[in-house]
């Protein structure tokens, strides 16, 4: 402990312990500090005992349900763009060595009252009952458009310059109506609330266009790639690429006191009456709870199945998206299923998750409609966290703070926080122009 370090993690989280390969591999002296036993911190896996104990307070769950070690049920489950930020950070650094991907079976909106297949180019358009005939003419050409946009093409663009014309003014081009822009908006383009509709149309069609593109890399039913045994395996990956290129690792570290000098500068991280110096730390919320502020509430129900979701078409793994505006809400409800495809449920067993923004003091009654579409359900657990964000000056403090993980089932929130807290800690751009193919290691 008695070394300088260039920087110290604190928590074995998903984003931690990304950052933490990731300076490793820049050339960076880390030490990398958890006050559990146990890697992943908020975003760990859990065996069906674990499980029972964190939700029940004792580890004897029914014999019904199988073995507990056949169990691996995510804390903070996402699935992953095969073409995504994430994806392209665990080929730039290799960890796709240490795991095995499979592709997710579908990906699905919630529309008038019903679960529709997500169309994500002209041709499923086409077929897609979420859309009338004319309706499907305009989409189809909205979807042309944006497979065909290209930055460095002037003759895609049709005279929009998208730094400057809104996703609204883009949209209304080829008068598309309020249902079809809201599972574009939400469940092609991942858009958290409508606020992007005012915004530039450059972000909006880059996200649908990455949609297309994790589509069609496995031409599967969804864009969506998920890891064998779940994302518990994640971490840990990050945490091995660390320690190849020097990085330190102590778990079971109490307290993980950050020592400030005078001047309101961090310089080291005191732990059992040790202090380990250093130029920079690296934490989540809960390591500096008076250098965040809380900007929400994640509400979600956790759900043990004998059965996929229903009109699904039976997908043993699938992510349902439903926009707040078929719920009346400000904010968007997330469905994640997992089974035994994922190795993450013993056979014939789901695991499903409903997830969202809280908005009233009765999350229960929120998640209700999520909730219902699952059919009959073996296990219900609910659970609750406040979401933070840091309110600190990094150039100021030399702290570097990742956000609380949010209510969605994909990652492209979380990969940018990585590689926006990445550049404030270098001071350099993470390069992910990687080429995927290389990524065929990667998938099963």
């Amino acid at each position: 402990m008695d070394e300088e370090y260039d920087v110290i993690v604190l928590g074995t989280g998903l984003k931690e312990c990304i950052l933490s390969g990731l300076l490793s591999v820049n050339g960076l002296k880390v030490l990398h500090m958890d006050r559990n036993d146990y890697y992943g911190g908020e975003s760990t896996s859990l065996n069906l005992k674990q499980l029972w104990k964190r939700f029940k307070g004792d580890d004897n769950p029914p014999e019904t349900l199988g073995t507990s070690k056949d169990y691996n049920v995510d804390m903070i489950p996402k699935f992953m763009m095969a073409n995504g930020g994430l994806v392209r950070v665990l080929i730039h650094t290799n960890v796709t060595k240490y795991l095995s991907f499979k592709a997710v079976d579908g990906s699905f909106v919630y529309n008038k009252g019903k679960i529709h297949k997500v169309p994500a180019n002209d041709v499923e358009a086409l077929k897609s009952p979420l859309m009338g005939l004319f309706e499907k003419r305009r989409a189809r050409k909205f979807f042309i458009y944006v497979q065909d946009y290209d930055e460095s093409d002037p003759k895609s663009h049709e005279g929009m310059d998208l730094h400057k014309v809104t996703a609204k003014e883009l949209i209304s081009k080829y008068g598309l109506d309020d249902n079809t822009i809201d599972f574009i908006g939400h469940a092609l383009a991942l858009h958290l609330d409508d606020s992007y509709l005012s915004q530039p149309a450059m972000d909006f069609v880059r996200r649908v266009k990455l949609y297309a593109e994790s589509l069609a890399r496995f031409r599967g039913g969804s864009p969506y790639i998920y890891p064998l045994y779940g994302l518990g395996e994640l971490p840990q990956g990050f945490a091995r690429l660390s320690a190849v290129y020097g990085g330190t690792y102590m778990l079971n570290k109490p307290e993980c006191k950050v020592e400030f000098d005078e001047n309101g500068k961090a310089y080291g991280v005191t732990s059992e009456g040790e202090t380990a110096k250093c130029k920079k730390v690296v934490c989540d919320p809960s390591y500096l709870p008076d250098k965040v502020k809380k900007v929400g509430r994640v509400a979600r129900a956790i759900c043990i199945m004998s059965h996929p979701i229903p009109n699904t078409h039976d997908s043993p793994s699938v992510q349902v998206i439903l926009p707040q505006k078929q719920l009346g809400r400000k904010s968007d409800m997330y469905l994640f299923c997992c089974s035994y495809s994922h190795n993450v449920a013993p056979k014939g067993k789901y695991i499903a998750f409903v997830t969202t923004e809280a908005e009233t003091d009765n999350p229960k009654d929120e998640l209700k409609p999520g909730i219902d579409l699952l059919g009959p359900v073996d296990e219900i657990f609910f659970d609750a966290y406040d979401r933070y964000e840091p309110t600190n000056q990094h150039d100021v403090d030399s702290c570097f703070i990742s956000t609380s993980y949010d209510a969605t089932t994909h990652f492209e929130t979380t990969v940018n926080n990585v590689i926006d807290m990445y550049k404030k800690i270098t001071g350099k751009e993470l390069d992910l122009s990687v080429d995927l193919s290389a990524a065929s290691a990667a998938e099963e």
